[in-house]
This record gives structure tokens, sequence and C-alpha cells, in this order.
């Protein structure tokens, strides 16, 4: 009954975006404080400043922290309407530039432990938002839990943020691993964050591709240098993000020309390819309900 549910609704949410075509993108790296948050809001706010419909979706629904770091407070967030207190327009909250939030909760269940209810309830979600977007941006929970497996598999582009660090690399690399070896993702665009030159950034890089062309048959490739700038720190400090607070800084320019490029970037020709499929593929992981033929 759940199963046959889950597809009326899933079928909803693809007559929906039939006319449309979403770019989904996954921010994500393994490792916590990397600056994937830092990252996605923004690549989001630069490409609402270019007059782009985006909309960002904390998929961290543990210890969610995109509406703080924007100084915007959010009454409700996404485990309301898991619980069916409201809808999913209900919750979104609307940043500068026409920026659209869907906040997390912080302290509650991880994302991991949803039941099938729960998962039915947000596709049901999905499929009653009425917005037309340009482009989602979800900025995953740290580690390599089931959930944050399940958006990069979902989304039609993976950034991988990595620092120079050991652990960022290895966790990574990690990252990169499974969802190669066992989901069958090939294209991994990395971000080298926070290094101190481009020089540093390509060495990342080529760290990080020296094992992956070793033992993986994955593809690479490196799409921003974000400099270690400490205007970053001062935007947090002040709940603003780096492209708004000091446009002229060096992380800001070099965001801002990730976010330029990401739009120009082809939607790959798989089922990935629109909104529609993003949570059907995010949430249907029985074998037994792929099966099941979608109804017009």
């Amino acid at each position: 009954m759940i199963e046959s549910r889950m597809y009326d609704q899933a079928s909803g949410l693809r007559r929906m975006t039939q006319l449309t075509s979403t770019k989904v993108i996954t921010v994500t790296g393994g490792k916590g404080g990397v600056g994937k948050t830092n990252v996605t809001l923004n690549m989001a706010m630069s490409m609402a400043r270019q007059g782009k419909r985006v909309m960002v979706l904390d998929a961290d629904l543990g210890l969610a922290n995109v509406d703080v770091m924007l100084g915007l407070r959010a009454g409700r967030n996404l485990s309301h309407v898991l619980a069916g207190i409201c809808e999913l327009e209900d919750i979104i909250i609307e940043g500068p530039y026409g920026l659209k939030i869907i906040p997390a909760a912080s302290g509650t269940q991880n994302m991991a432990e949803l039941t099938p209810a729960q998962h039915a309830g947000l596709i049901r979600a999905f499929g009653n938002l009425q917005d037309d977007l340009d482009f989602l941006l979800v900025d995953t929970a740290a580690g390599i839990s089931d959930m944050v497996l399940s958006f990069a598999r979902a989304a039609q582009d993976v950034l991988v943020v990595v620092c120079d660090e050991p652990t960022s690399i290895t966790d990574a690399y990690a990252l990169i691993k499974i969802l190669s070896r066992e989901y069958d993702v090939q294209r991994f665009k990395i971000v080298a964050n926070m290094v101190r030159s481009y020089r540093e950034g390509r060495e990342l890089f080529t760290k990080l591709t020296r094992v992956t062309e070793r033992f993986l048959d994955a593809n690479l490739e490196l799409v921003a240098c974000i400099p270690l700038d400490d205007s970053v720190r001062q935007a947090v400090k002040r709940q603003k993000i780096v492209v708004e607070a000091f446009p002229r800084s060096p992380a800001a320019l070099a965001l801002n020309s990730l976010s330029t490029k990401a739009m120009t970037w082809p939607i790959p020709h798989n089922p990935g390819g629109h909104l529609e499929f993003f949570v059907e593929r995010l949430l249907v992981k029985r074998p037994q309900a792929m099966e099941v033929p979608y109804s017009e």
C-alpha cells in the first residue's frame, strides 16, 4: 500500500516538472568542517543574484545550519513536514534575491532513520511543491551515510569539497570509492577549498587523483580553487555569506566564478536529468518497487 502511494505521488512529481528542467547539484565531502555549507550557500546566492530561480535543501536533518548562516529564522522545518504538521511550501523561507531555503531541523533524528511512511511523505511534499526552479542545491550531512550517498546518486552533478588535510582527502576518496564502485557514479567535480594558492589547489587535486586513477574507474574534474580568506570567517560572524558581505574578496570572486561555471554545466543524458527523478531515486530503494510502472 505504501509503495503504491509512493508511486502515485512520484507520478505527480513527474507531471509537475515536465515543462521545466531543474539542475540538481549535491554538495558533499565526506568529512565535516571542509566548508560544504559555505560553498553551497555562496553558489546559490551568486546564482540568485544573476536572476536564476534557486532553492537550497538543507539535507543535514540532525545538525541543520543553512538558515542560521543566513541570519534567517525558520519557524518550522522539514521535520514538521515529515510529521504531517504542514506542507513543504509552508516551511520555505526566502532569503536575499529570492533565494529559497528548505530548512532542516537541529537535534532530531537523522534522515537515514526515516520510516517508509516518512519517505512517502517527503515524496508527497515535493510533489505538491509548485515552485519552478532552475537550480536545486543540496547541502549534505558529513560522513558517508546511506542518505548522503542517496543524495549524491540522485543529483546530476556531485561537488566534492576537499581541504588540504589528510583526513579530508581520505574521506573524500572513501566517498568517491563507494559511489563509484557500488552505485556507478563516475563523474565528480572537485572543489579545493581553503587553499593558499591556485598551485596548492592543483596539488591537492593531484593527491586525490593519484589514488583514484590507480584504484577507481572515476572521472574527477577540478572546478574551483577557493582561497583561504579571512573574509569568509568575518561574513559567518555577521550571519552573512561572503559573496554578499565582501563581494570583492578573493574567496567571493572564486565562488562567483564557480557559480557562473556551474550554470553552464550541461544536463547529462541519464534518468537523473530532471527534478522529478531526484526524489524518486533518492527515496525509492526497494528493487521490487522500482519495477512498478509509472501511471501517467
